[in-house]
């Protein structure tokens, strides 16, 4: 089966029974005919594929679940739900969204907006600034701060926001991103920004690349990253940079 949408958007969903906003996404999908989403539910084990099955009945065409029968994490998720979808349909987008929609459908599909050119990957950035409305408790914000501005600096490239869940691709883009499994359950956004510079070369990947200011960004419910991780997470982020250390390393080499 082979159907034409213009965007396609991955959703994972683990234990988010009392996190989805079944009207949210209903108004939405009403309102963009062109969208389609794809839940992927990620052995949730409370009834969060009942409420998806539900919001399912309501939109039959514009609704796909992708169930795994084990939780994978976040990362594996996302890359399923974006195979899935690139195989099966014809969109020209496609991107990833947290369930709880801390970023708005709507505003998430005005990434595209930006896709234009030599643009091929958009994503939202939680800048707190006039005109802005970023919700965010204090202390998230502050580490979150820490954390965003070491990996700018790993990675050698102004951003300031590569872990906001709100991230939009040309097609051709995402089965080239996506293709491999990535290092981490939950810092895969990072991973992407070195596949891309892998692919293009970090001045060209610069280009191909824009951030886009989020409007809005709530903080809803808690967070399904375990308070351990905190120590977990400086150990990716160097498995990560060694291993694209390492590949760059090997590129100059054969190429020399």
């Amino acid at each position: 089966m082979s159907t034409v949408f213009n965007t396609s958007i991955v959703i994972p969903c683990y234990n988010e029974e009392k996190g989805i906003s079944s009207g949210e996404y209903s108004n939405f999908l009403e309102n963009n005919p062109e969208a389609f989403i794809c839940f992927v539910n990620d052995g949730s084990t409370d009834k969060t594929l009942d409420v998806l099955n539900a919001l399912k009945e309501k939109h039959p065409t514009q609704i796909h679940i992708l169930s795994l029968e084990k939780n994978a994490g976040k990362a594996e998720a996302v890359r399923a739900g974006i195979n899935y979808c690139n195989k099966t349909y014809q969109h020209q987008f496609i991107g990833y969204l947290d369930a709880d929609l801390a970023t708005t459908l709507e505003e998430f599909i005005g990434l595209r907006d930006y896709l234009l050119g030599e643009i091929v990957f958009s994503f939202g950035s939680r800048i707190r600034k006039i005109g802005s409305k970023i919700e965010r408790e204090n202390s998230r914000f502050l580490i979150g701060r820490v954390v965003a501005t070491f990996i700018s600096n790993i990675l050698e490239i102004k951003v300031y926001d590569t872990q906001c869940g709100a991230k939009l691709f040309t097609k051709e883009i995402s089965e080239k991103l996506f293709e491999k499994e990535f290092i981490s359950r939950w810092l895969f956004d990072v991973e992407i920004f070195y596949r891309m510079i892998h692919l293009f070369g970090k001045e060209k990947a610069i280009k191909k690349m824009v951030e886009v200011p989020l409007k809005l960004w709530v903080e809803k419910g808690d967070s399904k990253v375990k308070f351990t991780y905190g120590f977990k997470l400086w150990f990716d982020l160097f498995e990560i940079q060694t291993k694209y250390k390492n590949i760059a390393k090997n590129n100059a080499t054969q190429t020399s």
